[in-house]
């Protein structure tokens, strides 16, 4: 396929990015090594430095830009945004759940992402939501979940932020079932994942003000809200009890 060449570009700039934020963060992680570790973190250490890392990055370039999008664009217009790459996501969330096994989760996002395409305008108007249609997001590291694959030690990831052992083996499946990834046109394709980067770090502003106004170890407080979320993702808000 001709898409082929494109995909394999564009992973190979992801990874190329990963490495550059991974030596940073071998840098900046000697820094400090934390005195207690938590079972789920054993790379802790390491994970700081990517996280100070990240949150460099994010305040020079990504939240900047993110104020400038929520004080010039109409909120109409970011909700509609929002709806559109949400709908895309469905797509994927539905493939997901079919690999799962989830049958009745399977029929209501099919019918969320027919729902929302022709009657909600490819998405950017949410009707499926208003007719009680509930959204399931899921991804490849949910479905490895499903069947039993461990989530493996944390990880903080350069650029891409909180994840884990199983997620980040899952990223480039996510990748190639994401509809964006099959845009040929490579400009087309780079505006929607920076639109699409700008929408979601637009989402968390009001999250950054929250974690700015308390006093608190941020890393472990994103840390510990990200796992017991993924888990609540891969057991459908019924997790089994910890020992």
């Amino acid at each position: 396929m001709s898409t082929s060449p494109n995909r394999s570009a564009k992973l190979a700039r992801l990874w190329r990015w990963l490495g550059i934020g991974l030596l940073a963060a071998s840098l900046a992680g000697c820094a400090s090594v934390p005195a207690e570790k938590n079972p789920a973190d054993p790379f802790e250490s390491f994970n700081r430095g990517v996280f100070s890392f990240n949150d460099t990055v994010d305040r020079a370039v990504a939240r900047p830009v993110a104020v400038a999008y929520v004080n010039v664009v109409p909120q109409m217009l970011r909700t509609g945004v929002t709806n559109f790459f949400n709908n895309l996501t469905d797509v994927w969330s539905f493939a997901n759940s079919v690999m799962q096994a989830r049958g009745q989760q399977s029929a209501q996002t099919f019918m969320r992402v027919n729902v929302n395409t022709f009657f909600g305008l490819a998405g950017v108007l949410d009707v499926a939501t208003e007719v009680g249609l509930e959204r399931h997001r899921e991804d490849f590291g949910q479905t490895l979940g499903r069947w039993g694959v461990p989530s493996g030690p944390y990880l903080v990831l350069p650029i891409l932020g909180p994840s884990t052992v199983r997620d980040t083996a899952a990223l480039p499946v996510d990748y190639q079932g994401g509809l964006i990834s099959n845009v040929d046109n490579i400009p087309v394709r780079n505006s929607l994942y920076a639109m699409r980067l700008v929408d979601a770090r637009a989402e968390l502003l009001k999250v950054d003000r929250m974690l700015d106004q308390m006093a608190f170890d941020r890393y472990s407080f994103t840390r510990d809200v990200f796992l017991q979320r993924r888990l609540n993702d891969v057991y459908d808000g019924n997790p089994p009890e910890s020992p």
